[in-house]
This record gives structure tokens, sequence and C-alpha cells, in this order.
């Protein structure tokens, strides 16, 4: 009852009202059973044959069709579904959207769905030449807000689905859909495509972080900016040190542990905002390396990442077809929210895509179709180059 998804535990108006009203269906329900089960019991026990004689015996006297007990049990339907139908169409009216005098105050975001991530944009937060800032799987919000979520998707149907904050709304090709929430404080939440929507559906995560409203205001001020940009050294010759030589390597076909975000010793909210730091100990000649592997031409050794990915800054990184990598350093999830964001489990990733998550067009589109193959010290370049992306 109390897991990361929990619809019991709630933390925002939207599942408040939606939790009140599934309360007061089970208790009219509880309430109907335990009469409808006390008459079934007591008729059972009072008028069990416990004889053979009992069993040829004349039928007790009828109650069929006696007005007063007839219409008793029609007023008691009609007062059941009169308990259940007020606060529904009252809750249903709520949840909709935005209260009319809170609208006003009300944050826009574009939810959309992909085979397997979601994409979240920020109209409100244009970029000059580029558009509206967008993340990948990780919705940053400012809590005590109400936040209007346009929902869309670019594929088939998926569902939104944050369930401490708000109930499962769908994302329907060529249709507009959208919903509200609003977290009641700072925190870090667990979302969920609700729609089988493929192969990984179930591996189709998001999360969604609330801040203070100062601090949203910063996290907005740093992820406007372009990529992070990491000076190489002056030294001539310089060659890439080890800086992750203690990442293991990963068979083709392993697929290790899920590396799902779940560290008790560590408040979540607060694991989010330590990712929002430089690492120290960086390497600039390895993640220079990284960076020409990425966005560098394929005469140089790139690997056409940049071609799917966007890095706002890097020259030959203007992909759309994945998530934008601009900042995805300071981010606590990879792959559609389904594994950590470390440096072990972005090589686990980088290594092979179709191992963690199944069918997805990163592996499809990117590896298989450009013939992608990646040495030990190319993944260790990468994992560097990415994670200095903060």
């Amino acid at each position: 009852m109390d897991g990361h998804q929990s619809t019991i535990e709630v933390e925002g108006p939207v599942a408040r009202a939606q939790l009140s009203l599934f309360l007061v269906t089970c208790w009219v329900t509880l309430v109907i059973f335990i009469i409808v089960g006390s008459v079934l019991a007591y008729a059972t026990i009072r008028f069990k044959a416990r004889t053979q004689a009992d069993e040829h015996a004349e039928q007790p006297p009828q109650g069929h069709g006696n007005p007063l007990i007839e219409l008793s049990l029609i007023g008691a339907s009609v007062l059941a579904l009169v308990i259940i139908a007020v606060p529904t169409l009252r809750d249903i009216r709520y949840t909709y959207d935005v209260p009319a005098g809170l609208k006003g105050d009300a944050y826009q975001v574009t939810a959309t769905g992909y085979q397997w991530w979601f994409k979240f944009d920020y109209p409100s937060e244009q970029i000059s030449g580029v558009g509206p800032l967008n993340t990948g799987d990780e919705l940053v919000i400012p809590a005590g807000r109400p936040i209007h979520i346009d929902l869309r998707s670019v594929d088939v149907m998926h569902s939104f689905w944050v369930p401490k904050l708000a109930g499962k709304v769908d994302m329907i090709p060529n249709r507009a859909n959208f919903l509200w929430l609003e977290a009641d404080h700072p925190g870090y939440y667990w979302g969920q495509c609700a729609e089988y929507c493929g192969e990984s559906h179930a591996v189709m995560r998001f999360r969604v972080i609330a801040l203070a409203p100062r601090e949203f205001e910063e996290w907005l001020d740093n992820q406007l900016q372009p990529a992070r940009s990491v000076p190489v050294r002056s030294t001539a010759g310089a060659e890439p040190t080890a800086q992750f030589a203690a990442l293991r390597e990963f068979s083709q076909n392993e697929t290790g542990s899920s590396g799902v975000f779940d560290n008790p010793s560590v408040p979540p909210l607060d694991a989010w905002r330590a990712k929002q730091f430089v690492d120290k100990g960086e390497d600039p000649a390895l993640i220079a390396r990284g960076k020409l592997l990425f966005a560098g031409p394929a005469s140089e050794g790139g690997k056409t990442c940049g071609s799917c990915h966007t890095i706002r800054g890097v020259a030959g990184a203007v992909g759309s077809q994945g998530p934008d990598l601009t900042h995805v350093g300071a981010r606590t999830t990879l792959a559609g929210s389904w594994i950590d964001n470390t440096p072990e489990q972005m090589r686990r990733w980088i290594h092979n895509p179709e191992a963690v998550k199944p069918g997805n067009k990163m592996w499809v589109n990117g590896y298989q179709l450009n013939h992608i193959t990646l040495t030990p010290d190319d993944e260790v370049a990468l994992v560097a180059f990415l994670q200095s992306l903060k």
C-alpha cells in the first residue's frame, strides 16, 4: 500500500479526490456486502434441512412480490447509487481540468509518448532558434502549483499515470487529450505508461520531480543553457586517463539487474539534487574523446549518435528521434526511467540497448541500421562525455 506507485498514499489534490471517491465506493459496497451476506447466512442457517423429514416439509412463507420488501430494496439500491453518484460527478468535474479559479496560475507542459519513453516540452520556456525546452523521461515541476499537461502520442496508444498525483489518462494518436495535477510539496514521484503499447511497455516509465518555486527557477535557468563544455587540458598530446576504468564489462546478452532507482538510505529527491552537481575527478581528454565519438564525423571515428539525439551547443548533434541529451548527466534515470543513471548502468545501456529494453528504437534504427560497433574504450569515453552533461 505504501510503494512508489501507491494510490493510497497520495500527495496531490487530484489524487486525493480520486482516493476519496474510491473510499466512498468501498464503504458503500462494504455495507451492501455485509447486509446481503448476513441475510444469506441467516437464511442458510435458519432454513437448512437438518433431517430427512425437513427435506419434504412445506416451504416457509415467501416474501417474493411483497410490495414493502420490493420497494424497500429498490429504495436502498437508489440510495446507494446516489451516495456514489454525487461525489463521482463532483470529482469528475474537479479532476477533468484545472479549476477555474486556479487556471491563471497553471503551468503548461506537453507530454508525448514514444515507444518506449516520454518527452516533456515546456512551451513557455522557448530557446532561440530551437523551440521549447524539452526533457526526456523526467518531468520537473514547481510544487504547490497546478500543472496542465497536454497529452500526445507519436505512434501507438499510451497512458499517462503518476499514481500519487493523478489518475490515468490515455495518450491517443491524432487526438488531443490532457490532464492536470499538483504536488503538495517538493518530492520525487514514479510514473508509468498504463496502456499496453508494445514489447517494452512494462518498462516505459518516467519520473516527476516537484521542486520549491525558487529551486524550480534555478533548474530552468540551467536547462535553458547549452550543453556544458569541459575544456581540454593544454598539455600537448594528453592521453585519456582511466576515469571509469573500474566499470565492469557486460557480455553481449547479459541483462543484469534492472538498476531501478531505489536506495532506501538516500531520499530520492536528495539523490536527484546530488546529480545536478559536476562530478569530481573528471578527465577532460576522455570527455573530449567521447564527444568526438558521439557527434564527430564518421571519417574521424564518430558513431552517428548525433543523428538521433540533440545536444544543444554540440555541432553534429541535432537529431530528434531520441531524447534530448543536453543535460542528461543531471538525470537520475535512463532508458525510459528503467535503469539508474550511473556510469555503470549507462555503460550497460550503451553496450547493448536491446538486452536492457527489447525492441527499442536506439537498437533498431541506430545500432543495426548504422552498423554501430563500440570497443570497451569507446564505451568508457562515451560514458565520461554523457555524464559530464550537467
